[in-house]
């Protein structure tokens, strides 16, 4: 699929991907700025701001405003934050490109932040908090991070945490925003059924006087670990939530498409590795899933299943096994190939809609200033070997790699140590 890139003067980046077969249209801006830019005591004000976002601007001074005038043309919209992005879209068709791009670059600029509003807000972020810590296969993924990464960003909660969230105040959220929300900063994606120069055209009327800034980074991770470790939070579930996770590869490192099979195998289908195992054959839960998770300066590898409380440490030891296997023994040939064509398979089929393609591409260029095809991306799957996931797995399956977060009816994190081991 084609598309193209520009750079604005301010340092602002446009990229379109024109689908002349799709009715829809997809804006989407993304800017660098998620909880691992936050300091401590402002942990949360990126999300919180993401939500303020759609409280108000001058041209549109009210919520009811901007959701009013979206949903009237038929329109998809939302926000999400995350360690290192923050992203506004809205998707509708592709002759209303126009109206949803005055919207989206409207909240994205103009946001008032109204004072009564951001009172009213906090109670709404405090219940998406309760929401999360009341779904153990969800809340389990800040746990795992926080046993990665602890006192550190990339240990922080995305949403925050209540206290912070009752204190926050609108200086908080103009400051932050004035520090983050940079064009040299922020990447504008608009796929669908568009000509390019009608899309920057419009970018460049709106966003070409934005005057450059001074960019406000965040800290580095810093990868230590000498033993395995382990994290419980005692919940009484009728079902344990767990991930087994290890340190891995940072999103520009050569092996990600490598770790993308190594997961396949383990995680990719109901055919994989790891579904066989523990839902085939031994019937100990429902779900099992493996996949990498890489940032621009750490990364992670990752096992999440939800089993039967009482079969919690043999549904370890089963997972373990299976990933001790890879370090040992050559994967076939027959497994090798038919776990590629899954992954590009499912690769290609989630970039069927505007949306989805606009995060494909806006994602890439946003993190690593550079953007890969499907193709492009299909072609690394295939020249991955069985010597290579042999080799992936023999380097980041050690014992003092492994991590386990939990959440169940268990107290005790010493009781699962001694089986987090290879």
């Amino acid at each position: 699929m084609k598309f193209s890139e520009k750079v604005l003067p301010n340092g602002l980046r446009v990229v379109t991907i024109p689908m002349k077969d799709n009715p829809t249209a997809t804006v989407l801006v993304l800017v660098e700025a998620g909880s691992k830019y936050e300091e401590k005591k402002l942990n949360g004000v990126s999300h919180f701001l993401e939500h303020m976002c759609f409280k108000g601007t001058e041209k549109r001074p009210k919520a009811i405003d901007i959701s009013k005038e979206l949903d009237a043309l038929g329109s998809q919209y939302n926000a999400f934050t995350a360690q290192e992005y923050t992203g506004y879209y809205a998707k509708s068709d592709a002759r209303h490109f126009k109206q949803i791009f005055d919207v989206v670059s409207d909240i994205y600029l103009n946001s008032a932040f109204p004072k009564a509003e951001l009172e009213k807000e906090k109670g709404v972020i405090i219940e998406e908090i309760n929401m999360y810590e009341d779904m153990p296969h969800r809340h389990v993924q800040d746990l795992l991070m926080k046993l990665l990464y602890g006192d550190t960003p990339a240990g922080w909660n995305i949403a925050g945490v209540k206290k912070n969230i009752l204190k926050m105040n609108r200086g908080d959220m103009v400051k932050y925003k004035s520090m983050h929300y940079l064009p040299e900063a922020t990447v504008i994606v608009v796929a669908g059924s568009l000509k390019e120069k009608n899309v920057f055209s419009e970018v460049k009327k709106v966003f070409g006087s934005i005057p450059r800034g001074h960019k406000a980074r965040k800290i580095k991770v810093k990868e230590t670990q000498k033993k395995p470790k382990a994290l419980i939070k005692f919940k009484q579930t009728d079902q344990t939530h767990f991930v087994l996770a290890v340190r891995a590869y940072d999103l520009f490192h050569k092996d990600i498409p490598v770790l993308s099979v190594l997961a396949g195998v383990l995680g990719g289908g109901m055919s994989s590795r790891l579904f066989q195992r523990v839902r085939e054959e031994m019937g100990a839960g429902y779900y099992i899933r493996a996949y990498g998770d890489a940032y621009t300066d750490h990364g992670l590898f990752q096992i999440s299943a939800g089993v039967d409380n009482k079969r919690v440490a043999e549904v370890l030891s089963a997972v373990i096994e299976e990933c001790d296997k890879l370090r040992k023994y050559p994967v076939s040939e027959e497994e090798l190939n038919k776990v590629k064509e899954c992954l590009i398979g499912n690769m290609k089929l989630s970039l069927e809609s505007t949306d989805d393609i606009a995060n494909f591409y806006g994602g890439q260029e946003l993190l690593k200033k550079e953007i890969k095809t499907a193709e492009n991306k299909a072609s690394e799957l295939r020249q991955v070997s069985a010597r290579d996931v042999q080799r992936v797995a023999r380097n980041i399956f050690k014992n003092k790699n492994l991590n386990l977060a939990l959440i169940g009816p268990s107290k005790d994190a010493k009781n699962f140590l001694p089986t987090l081991k290879f």
